[in-house]
């Protein structure tokens, strides 16, 4: 990885590009730390953080980078994009004249439909705004004297204007960053955003580590085995990432002119976790969303095997971390997202036509539907392999969590390193794919 990151350093163009991405992403971070929303207690939002013990907190802290903590202008950060992609490409299953604009348009449709999905990150951004200004005036903490501390004092319709203004701004802002960076930059743009959000909590949990072991709530001998046992997961989510189930491909021989073309032997690379990150993202969006909402409404639910206060108390607690139903829901969508995606991406019967138009075939399997429906098979399988994957790691920290008090705030862990390990190498890959068009050895060197 370092000497993929020299080489492109040494090639000017690329050098461009690398310094264009940091810009953005120290534009993201000023925009995430130093540009407060005005009429919010961005001081009180923050104690009302480090005091809680909240999944839903956890979970904005985990997208925002800590944005939602300090009540800056990127306090949305990228939820609401990907809340819109989400929308979108269900829509374009679901809708044939949407999923005709896609495939038939080429290039073109594909840019109506990345419209389509700025169109609906705005206005979700607004109504997420609109959620995020009722929690805001609910919040409240008493301090060292006794006195109520409130968010928003006095609020008012200009007040409600601006601030909801302010949010959809943010997220609308933060969206067309990331595109620039896809556009003139180094890897996906918004993966990066998200990427560098979760990277710069790091010396905050190196910090409160410290702390719990300092104080004697958390053993040093634990702390090490974790430590070792995040290492290993790390390993293993490489591993699994570069894995990939090659189908042998044959060409038969065709005289064009004067020259024999093909009569070679290939194969179809099929990714064991073709799907990457996206799906443990997507779950996490949706899993969480009863826990937002209930807090949305200025409650916040007991937890898991606590005294509930009544039928929504409770039925929020069974849905939120570390419930067994919150475990068990999270991994059946990690593995629904999974299969959504690698369907989407890699479409059997396209693959076995255009292998069919290029003379091609796969040994032991006829031409058409029978070569459609074999390599659906291996990417039904190696597709499993790779969603039970994603669940495993993601849901492990919070098993983890329910053993041990003191490593509760690592329960969304797993998402965190399947994120940054997978934007890690997303972005090495593109580096790499830029260095190969721009030298490339020749027959002749």
């Amino acid at each position: 990885m370092f000497e993929t990151i020299k080489n492109a350093w040494s090639i000017k163009e690329l050098r461009k590009k690398i310094l264009f991405t940091l810009l953005i992403i120290l534009i993201v971070r000023i925009g995430m730390q130093a540009i407060t929303v005005p009429y919010v207690n961005a001081e009180a939002v923050g104690k009302i953080f480090d005091s809680a013990n909240n999944q839903f907190f956890g979970y904005l802290s985990l997208m925002s980078g800590g944005a939602f903590q300090s009540m800056t202008l990127f306090a949305m950060s990228i939820t609401p994009y990907i809340n819109a992609s989400i929308i979108v490409q269900l829509l374009t299953i679901a809708i044939p004249a949407l999923e005709r604009m896609v495939k038939e348009g080429g290039e073109e449709g594909r840019k109506k439909q990345a419209a389509i999905t700025r169109y609906a990150t705005v206005v979700i951004g607004l109504l997420q705004g609109l959620a995020y200004y009722i929690a805001i005036q609910n919040m409240s903490f008493n301090d060292e004297t006794g006195k109520l501390i409130k968010v928003l004092e006095e609020p008012n319709v200009w007040k409600a204007f601006v601030i909801i203004g302010a949010f959809a701004a943010g997220s609308a802002l933060i969206m067309w960053l990331g595109e620039q960076i896809t556009t003139y930059g180094v890897g996906n743009g918004i993966s990066i955003i998200l990427f560098v959000g979760i990277i710069s909590r790091i010396p905050s949990v190196v910090v409160n580590l410290y702390a719990n072991v300092k104080a004697g709530t958390l053993n040093i001998f634990v702390l090490a085995a974790v430590l070792v046992a995040f290492l290993a997961v790390i390993i293993f989510i490489v591993f699994v990432s570069e894995a990939e189930r090659r189908l042998p491909t044959q060409y038969a021989k065709r005289v064009v002119g004067r020259k024999i073309y093909g009569g070679q032997n290939s194969y179809i690379p099929l990714k064991v976790n073709m799907t990457g990150v996206m799906p443990v993202i997507f779950a996490s969006s949706i899993v969480s969303l009863p826990t937002i909402i209930y807090s949305f409404m200025g409650r916040s639910p007991t937890g898991f095997g606590g005294n509930y206060t009544g039928f929504g108390d409770a039925l929020v607690s069974w849905l939120s971390s570390p419930s067994p139903v919150y475990i068990v829901l999270y991994f059946i969508l990690i593995i629904g997202f999974s299969f959504f995606y690698a369907y989407t991406q890699f479409n059997p019967v396209e693959v076995a036509n255009n292998l069919k138009n290029q003379g091609g075939s796969i040994p032991g399997y006829r031409p058409g539907k029978p070569t459609a429906d074999f390599i659906s098979k291996v990417l039904k399988r190696v597709t499993i392999i790779g969603a039970g994957f994603l669940g495993f790691i993601a849901v492990l920290p919070i098993l983890v969590s329910i053993f041990s008090s003191s490593l509760r705030g690592i329960a969304l862990g797993g998402t965190t390193v399947l994120i940054v390990v997978g934007v890690a190498l997303d972005t090495v890959r593109s580096l790499e794919a830029q260095l190969v068009m721009r030298y490339h050895k020749g027959f002749l060197d």
